[in-house]
């Protein structure tokens, strides 16, 4: 039952405990001081009006009020019950939601680090091969005429450019360093290369030991937070800094604990409701909440851009 619903129900026994206590008053009153003597004194002069039956009306009112309210008790409780089975069916289909995206998120993280394992052992080892092959042949003497060396150059640039390319790609795909050396040394990787991005830029990263603990699920959405946050930021912040922060939060009695990142900017900001990230914060908020967290974003015009996810510590690492 939601917290409405019992406030509904603990709304309608107080009236009734209200109702039933003036009434025992009345009753009370009624008998110190004799009304219905008193009344029947004043009632027995005015016989032409009737007035001496105007307590039989007013009993066969008050029942029928009685049967009313309890009538309509009877259909709130009816009302409350399909309430209670609808949230039912509304949170196990979230449940299922959340699963799906999970797994879709699992399978799409999957495939990236396919796509990337097969990019880097694959694509990028024939352009090395090809590279060290370019360099083998400009070094030969046959090589020596200008005619040769320009579009041999040429072809090394090119290579060095794909490479280039395919390195971003990868970086894009998979974290560097995620699986190998952690999320706190991917983390920092990430934020130096935006640091070179963004030079004019100060951005800070603070992170406790909690990032140790987390499971993959997790570390994947916080890495993926922060590299699209960062984005946003370089697209259309123009901040002079940016606070990165990561850590737990202190529990409740009886709930799990909490990790939560916050990216705040001192940038331009923007109205309330306005989603300039595109499909960016769509992403996010898919990922936090198929975790069982939830994430906020907060901005004003000029005030910068704030935005905060928690994640149920449940998939962290024993």
């Amino acid at each position: 039952m939601t917290t409405a619903n019992r406030g509904s129900l603990s709304a309608a026994r107080l009236d009734a405990l209200i109702v039933a206590g003036l009434s025992i008053i009345t009753a009370l009153l009624c008998a110190r001081f004799d009304v219905a003597e008193r009344l029947l004194v004043w009632t027995h002069p005015r016989e032409s009006y009737q007035l001496d039956e105007l307590p039989v009306v007013l009993l066969v009112l008050a029942t029928g009020l009685v049967w009313f309210a309890g009538r309509r008790r009877r259909e709130a409780r009816r009302e409350l019950k399909g309430r209670r089975a609808a949230e039912l069916r509304l949170a196990a289909s979230l449940a299922d939601n959340r699963r799906l995206t999970q797994l879709y998120l699992n399978v799409q993280e999957a495939e990236r680090k396919a796509i990337a394992r097969d990019l880097h052992d694959e694509l990028g080892q024939y352009l090395s091969a090809l590279k060290l092959d370019l360099i083998s042949i400009r070094e030969r003497p046959v090589a020596r005429d200008m005619d040769i060396q320009r579009p041999i150059g040429a072809m090394l640039a090119n290579v060095e450019r794909m490479h280039g390319a395919v390195i971003g790609l990868i970086r894009q795909l998979r974290p560097v360093g995620l699986d190998e050396l952690g999320l706190a040394a991917a983390l920092e990787h990430c934020v130096n290369e935006w640091r070179r991005r963004l030079p004019q830029t100060l951005i800070e990263l603070s992170a406790d030991d909690t990032l140790d603990r987390l499971g993959e699920p997790c570390r994947v959405a916080f890495y993926r937070i922060i590299q699209e946050a960062m984005t946003n930021i370089a697209r259309h912040s123009h901040a002079r800094h940016v606070a990165i922060c990561i850590g737990q939060e202190a529990a409740a009695a009886g709930e799990p604990g909490r990790v939560r990142v916050e990216v705040k900017d001192d940038g331009v900001g923007a109205e309330p409701g306005v989603n300039n990230g595109g499909l960016g914060l769509v992403g996010m908020r898919e990922r936090v909440q198929a975790l069982g967290g939830e994430l906020s974003v907060r901005s004003e015009p000029q005030s910068g851009f704030t935005i905060l996810a928690r994640i149920p510590l449940l998939g962290a690492a024993p």
